[in-house]
């Protein structure tokens, strides 16, 4: 009775994932009952992804298409597709992804910064397959939205381990923005090598970020909070922002209100602990 009920449910979200279209062809939102995912996943598990080589490999061009390129290929190229003088095209970006947003969940963040940050491209990496088609999805369907203005094509989301793979997907000094927005606490002291902060991680951050740069943080747990701002301030590549300098930083209240763990925590009167950090110069070699 219940394999049905479940098989049930399965074919439900299959028909709605098919056919979540109007009749006048604009992408209705989607809906989080039909996405339904574990909270939390473990980032050591062997996870099914598919990522690149090395950034060289990344190609960005499906996730953002209106800031797609086309050049024409030499006909001098050495493949026997190329050597009877058959151009072929080939995609290159306009711009690079500038701001991750890691552990985007179900795309706040994102959405909000979108309309803000017009010119910049934004990129949400999510280790959960359903949310991350979720995201996907309601990226679409904004898009779809507003077709005139071009609104919500600078952004995108993709799933990503970002605890083994970051370095993958960025080169050194690409990213002026991190987003770390209410991470999974890991309560049990067994499990604080899970968490998304640490000295090891703390490094990669500030390789993939160029100098001047700045990771948010925030979460509702207070000693989450006093763990993440403890290492990033014994990291020599960063310092964190004075309180006035994050006040200024319109960045932080879209991340305190916009985001979907943000509004959660207003409603249940929660506090929300916030801090940034700034990338610094790297020393002279000596």
């Amino acid at each position: 009775m219940e394999e049905a009920q479940h098989q049930t449910k399965r074919q439900k979200r299959e028909i709605y994932r098919s056919s979540h279209k109007t009749e006048d062809g604009s992408a209705e939102l989607p809906r989080k009952k039909f996405y339904r995912q574990r909270a939390h996943a473990n980032p050591f598990s062997d996870h099914l992804l598919v990522y690149p080589e090395s950034p060289a490999s990344m190609d960005w061009s499906e996730y953002y298409p209106a800031f797609v390129q086309s050049q024409q290929a030499s006909a001098a190229a050495p493949s026997e597709e190329l050597s009877s003088g058959v151009t072929s095209t080939t995609n290159s970006m306009t711009k690079r992804v500038e701001v991750a947003d890691i552990g985007c969940g179900f795309g706040g963040l994102l959405v909000a910064l979108a309309p803000r940050m017009p010119d910049t491209l934004l990129v949400g990496m999510e280790i959960r397959t359903q949310v991350t088609q979720f995201v996907q999805d309601r990226i679409k369907a904004l898009r779809n939205q507003n077709p005139e203005n071009g609104e919500y094509q600078n952004i995108a989301c993709l799933r990503a381990n970002t605890m083994k793979f970051l370095p993958n997907f960025f080169d050194k000094s690409q990213l002026s923005k991190i987003f770390l927005c209410f991470p999974d606490p890991h309560f049990k002291a067994r499990k604080h090598k899970a968490r998304i902060v640490s000295t090891t991680l703390n490094s990669e951050y500030a390789y993939v970020m160029r100098p001047g740069g700045i990771v948010y943080t925030i979460t509702d747990v207070e000693d989450l909070h006093n763990w993440m701002v403890r290492h990033f301030e014994a990291h020599p590549s960063f310092e964190r922002l004075s309180k006035e300098e994050e006040t200024a930083d319109e960045c932080v209240q879209v991340m305190q209100d916009e985001t979907e763990e943000g509004k959660k925590v207003t409603r249940n009167n929660g506090n929300k602990y916030t801090a940034c950090f700034r990338r610094l110069e790297d020393p002279p070699w000596p």
